[in-house]
């Protein structure tokens, strides 16, 4: 095999355990809540999670030298932000629901 096979099978492979890792993480993330507005508040965040990071990775791939570099400041503005945001929301959403159930 020639150097160029390698790379592919690289990058094909990397993108497949990518995938599977996005999902598994997914998975967990929606199986693990504790209540249905929780897990409503999971399904759609993860389902934005996963259109703005392919979005960002068509970007990563499509843009021109130095574009496809700057895309990452950006990037983990918004990725940090958004997980201390999904995070904040995620835990009033559990306090919210464990009063409601304790009030019934």
């Amino acid at each position: 095999m020639d150097q160029n096979s390698f790379i592919w099978i690289g990058s094909i492979g990397g993108i497949l355990l990518g995938v599977l890792g996005g999902m598994i993480g997914t998975w967990c993330s929606i199986r693990n809540t504790s209540g249905p507005r929780e897990r409503a508040f999971m399904v759609r965040t993860a389902a934005v999670m996963w259109f703005l990071i392919s979005l960002f990775l068509l970007l990563l791939y499509f843009l021109a030298e130095p574009w496809n570099r700057l895309i990452w400041i950006p990037y983990a503005i918004a990725l940090t932000t958004g997980i201390h945001y999904c995070n904040r929301r995620q835990q009033a959403i559990r306090e919210a629901e464990a009063a409601n159930h304790q009030g019934h």
